[in-house]
């Protein structure tokens, strides 16, 4: 069956929080940008990977990436307004390229059952950064891994097994990251069951909200009253996780949390939030949690953590979880890596010394508003939303034009001119810059944007 195997059988997974990449527009672009250098190193890549969607066949090749910008083989710039939500300190900071020599050359490793002085600092920093009594920590390589330890701390916490999420929703792409989350390009029939108890509600959204809201009260509440009736009525989930506000994104009203935490408490059941793509200051605040003032069970960190050079996330708990003592959760060779870890401390660091929190509050407020202003310009425009340096634009359908068509123009037509995002859903425009980005620099964007989706539309 080899790399058609999924088009013998049948499968097409509904649209995600991934890009298509086998489109007659992608082949288009392209023809049109790939010169024969990459075409020769994409084709050695299509050769050595195994092949698998939304990262076959790859886009391009970068060879430089620094501060907000990635450079392709070509040697064409692109302010990088993706970036996998890992390059919060922009790429290849100084400071933190100089702490990670600084620790190789002091202490390049330690091995499992031993600790380490950067590992400590690190637990104890996020204790000290994250809200309410969250402090006791575990580290892994990567957010789907410390999804997995946050499950298995909230069965053996509780004695059930059972977990509630949101359809849609991405938490990690192993088995019981992937059982929790919702896309079916991680749960199709290819891989086979899941992970059993692993049950799901549609989630929020004020454009075609599948309660069939019309506002984003009108989501939140309905979305909430399902959370709450399904918690009651089987009344054994360990767990309900989710994102506080989710990546595509989708914003929640003020007091949806509040409610869903209500239910929670209510049911014996823990709430664990998934901040691995807009912690760290993402939407304006260091986690997105505390917009809605309410504090989770359980707190897991990723992407970001790692300064956008090495890979490191986290579980972060209300010391009572620490229930399994005599058990293992999450023992991985690089748990206290004193490399990776320093690197997270660095990290975090250099956000609090460079205000990039406060950054990202502000110059995406102003961003948001220049957005909102597109409603009466653009006809296919239908919503602008989102937080901080986590921003959405989703279109919607006119006369003679899909929305989704639209989206893949205006991504092909912003990376002709030098922006790189990420579409979701099909048909939402995603930018979530680095937090270092300037106001100049994203009136720069924005005017690269608004120019692209105008010529999406001709």
């Amino acid at each position: 069956m080899g790399n058609n195997a999924a088009t013998i059988r049948g499968d097409v997974p509904h649209e995600s929080e991934s890009d298509t990449n086998a489109t007659p527009l992608r082949a288009a672009w392209a023809t049109a940008h790939i010169d024969s250098a990459t075409r020769a190193l994409l084709d050695r890549d299509s050769d050595s990977f195994l092949h698998q969607s939304v990262s076959t066949p790859c886009l391009n090749a970068i060879r430089r990436a620094e501060g907000i910008y990635i450079e392709d083989l070509a040697g064409r710039r692109y302010m990088d307004f993706h970036g996998n939500n890992v390059h919060h300190i922009g790429y290849g900071h100084p400071r933190l390229k100089r702490a990670i020599v600084e620790q190789m050359d002091a202490l390049p490793f330690a091995p499992r059952r031993f600790t380490c002085e950067p590992a400590v600092a690190l637990a104890e920093k996020l204790a000290s950064i994250t809200p309410g009594t969250l402090s006791k920590v575990l580290f892994t390589t990567g957010g789907s891994d410390a999804v997995e330890v946050a499950i298995k701390i909230a069965r053996a916490a509780t004695g059930r097994f059972k977990t509630l999420s949101f359809w849609d929703a991405f938490h990690g792409a192993g088995f019981g990251a992937a059982s929790v989350g919702g896309e079916a390009l991680f749960r199709g029939r290819p891989h086979g069951p899941l992970m059993p108890g692993a049950e799901h509600v549609a989630p929020f959204g004020s454009l075609n909200c599948p309660y069939g809201g019309k506002t984003e009260q009108e989501s939140g509440d309905a979305c909430a009253r399902m959370i709450d009736y399904v918690l009651s009525r089987e009344g054994d989930f360990a767990a309900f996780i989710a994102e506080p506000i989710r990546a595509v994104p989708y914003v929640p009203p003020p007091d949806f949390w509040r409610k869903v935490r209500d239910a929670c408490n209510r049911t014996g059941t823990l709430l664990i939030f998934d901040e691995i793509p807009t912690g760290l200051g993402k939407t304006g605040h260091m986690f997105s949690c505390e917009h809605f003032g309410v504090t989770p069970d359980i707190l897991v960190l990723g992407k970001g953590l790692g300064g956008g050079l090495l890979p490191i996330a986290a579980t972060i708990c209300r010391p009572e979880l620490d229930v399994g003592g005599a058990w293992a959760f999450g023992h991985y060779t690089h748990e206290k890596n004193p490399v990776t870890t320093r690197a997270a401390l660095e990290t975090i660091r250099i956000i609090e010394d460079e205000h990039l929190v406060e950054n990202a509050a502000c110059v995406g407020a102003q961003a948001l508003a220049r957005l909102r202003s597109w409603n009466s310009r653009f006809p296919s425009v239908g919503d602008v939303r989102g937080r901080g340096f986590l921003i959405g634009i989703e279109l919607q359908d006119i006369e003679g034009l899909p929305a989704r068509l639209v989206a893949e123009r205006t991504l092909y037509n912003a990376l002709e001119r030098g922006l790189s995002f990420k579409t979701t859903m099909g048909t939402v425009l995603t930018l979530t810059p680095p937090l270092v980005t300037t106001q100049e620099e994203m009136e720069k964007a924005l005017d690269i944007l608004e120019e692209a989706l105008d010529h999406a539309l001709l």
